[in-house]
């Protein structure tokens, strides 16, 4: 496997690594701010680049590139694959007539003979991410890893592009198959946050949209437990996401808060909040979010076994990007320092992680989490 990067910055392009030749390249992971992806320039530059590759695009709410986070700009990441062959669909939601449905589609265009993993990049404010991995997983055997994430858009949370070997627009979900036994696909993804209160049961919700918890009111509890941040909400809720848990499992997902409705006094989460499911308040411990980002970097080295990773992409949320603020760039190094300084490393600040718990588990959209996937052809 041999790695380019390249950065877009105040209208340059600037090669920061090249172990190949462009034309060589089968796949480009392209993830910029949103106002840059979508300029027809961009695209044509990249094309004539890599006139053979697929050109995978995600807009963001910042770019990393090896251990630095930016914004305003575009990181790409071509890759030369030696003994692996891809193949790449797309289709858009309104195709569809839901997101899991849209996730059934993308998972059975994909041949299972030697299948070895699938990368997803899906639009972050039109897509239910946790219908899509519901519906990628329901085919998909469950050792092959499916990973990747959903766009961002800043924090304004108003529109995201992806786009597949076209100018990115909204609505697109985008899959990478890779295909043969010579390539390693690990994965690592945690949170970090304290849980704190009861663990209470959601009484009542549909799909990511939750009504009440322990029959009472939803809301009036949330803003019982905020307190004096209650007044800043929506944006507050970032600070205190939910963790949540169904019955059968012992392992809790994190839930953001996209919305509040006061007039039916519900709360619109980044992904499904299961009716009958259990649910605790967190709340963010600062050194333990970053070290949550090097516990996932050690989880993605493992399935790699001796082999070391020779590209490394990172997923986080911009949710722990506006908690950590100053502090952002500290989580990428708590990776780096796992994963090694001379890994190439690409990636951005999602709407959501997609990743499965373990070796071996289905895929799940994660929120508020550091989601990294390790890649190691042998």
């Amino acid at each position: 496997m041999n790695i380019e990067q390249q950065i877009y910055a105040n209208g340059v392009w600037q090669t920061k690594l090249s172990e190949t030749e462009a034309k060589k390249c089968q796949l480009v992971l392209v993830f910029g701010a949103p106002e840059l992806i979508v300029k027809p320039e961009i695209f044509q530059h990249l094309r004539n680049v890599y006139p053979l590759a697929h050109l995978v695009y995600s807009s963001t709410a910042g770019e990393i590139n090896n251990d630095s986070v930016q914004d305003g700009t575009i990181v790409t990441t071509a890759i030369e694959f030696e003994k692996t062959k891809l193949q790449c669909f797309k289709t858009n939601i309104e195709q569809h007539s839901d997101s899991y449905e849209a996730g059934k589609f993308l998972a059975n265009l994909f041949p299972k003979e030697d299948l070895q993993g699938l990368y997803i990049i899906s639009d972050g404010t039109l897509v239910d991410g946790g219908e899509l991995t519901a519906g990628l997983s329901e085919n998909i055997e469950k050792q092959i890893p499916i990973t990747g994430g959903l766009a961002g858009d800043a924090a304004r949370f108003e529109k995201t592009q992806t786009g597949l070997d076209e100018i990115p627009s909204q609505g697109n979900i985008i899959a990478v198959g890779f295909y043969g036994k010579n390539l390693l696909i690990g994965h690592g993804s945690l949170g970090g946050w304290d849980e704190f209160g009861y663990e209470r049961e959601i009484t009542r919700s549909n799909k990511n949209v939750l009504y009440e918890i322990d029959g009472k009111n939803a809301l009036g509890l949330y803003k019982n437990y905020l307190g004096d941040y209650a007044k800043d909400l929506p944006g507050s809720a970032l600070l205190f996401p939910l963790s949540v848990r169904t019955n059968d499992s012992d392992r809790s997902l994190i839930r953001t808060i996209l919305a509040v409705d006061e007039d039916h006094q519900s709360m619109i989460f980044a992904g499904n909040v299961p009716q009958g499911s259990r649910a605790r308040l967190m709340r963010a411990n600062f050194n333990k979010l970053i070290d949550a980002s090097s516990i996932a970097a050690k989880d993605s080295l493992e399935s790699l076994g001796s082999v070391k990773p020779q590209l490394t992409v990172m997923v986080s949320c911009v949710g722990r990007k506006i908690i950590l603020d100053s502090r952002t760039s500290e989580e990428v190094d708590a990776a780096v320092n796992v994963i090694g300084s001379k890994v190439p490393i690409t990636g951005f600040y999602s709407y959501g992680g997609i990743s499965p718990f373990a070796i071996g588990m289905p895929c799940e959209l994660h929120n508020q989490t550091m989601t990294i996937t390790t890649f190691a052809e042998f």
